[in-house]
């Protein structure tokens, strides 16, 4: 009688193994559709506010470009000989 109870416990166990396994995969298919959903509508707000299409048109030069950046003062020495 024991080795019944031992053989349906082991089916019981193997068909709830095989339902986690098939929760987890429609789990892990929505997360990839809704990744998806999302970084299509951050491709869909960039091209509107012009981040993809406008390239470079509307940005400004910052002032380290402009050679207004930190400089680095090289102190000279001499040597006497």
């Amino acid at each position: 009688m024991g080795a019944v109870v031992s053989c349906v416990q082991s089916i019981f166990r193997t068909i709830g193994n095989v339902i986690m396994a098939i929760v987890s995969g429609i789990g892990s298919i929505l997360t990839a559709i809704i990744n998806g959903i999302v970084a299509f509508c951050g491709i869909i707000v960039s091209f509107l506010t012009c981040g993809y299409c406008g390239g470079r048109r509307g940005t400004t030069t910052t002032g380290t470009r402009r050679g207004f950046g930190r400089r680095r003062h090289h102190a000279t020495t001499t040597s006497t000989i």
